[in-house]
């Protein structure tokens, strides 16, 4: 697996990387993170079509994910106490 690019954002960590004729589009926020897939052949213009697929709408939804996956994570822990 090779970074092909990263993307600056205030809220996350955006790494792209590529592996076996895949990209793999990982989001990190502190300990959690969120993995997407796209077959290589199924985006024009190779990392610059990721760059297209990620936009702001994109982004915002993942970060709202991050809080959902933080909360429902903090509930869990909460009830193993």
């Amino acid at each position: 697996m090779r970074v092909v690019a990263e993307l600056p954002h205030p809220d996350c960590k955006i790494t792209i990387f590529s592996m076996n004729n895949k990209y793999i589009i990982k989001f990190e926020q502190g300990t959690l993170e969120q993995t997407f897939k796209l077959a290589e052949m199924d985006v024009l213009n190779g990392v610059d079509g990721v760059f297209e697929i990620l936009d702001e709408s994109f982004i915002s939804a993942v970060v709202a994910g991050f809080k959902d996956m933080r909360k429902n994570f903090m509930d869990a822990y909460q009830r193993y106490n």
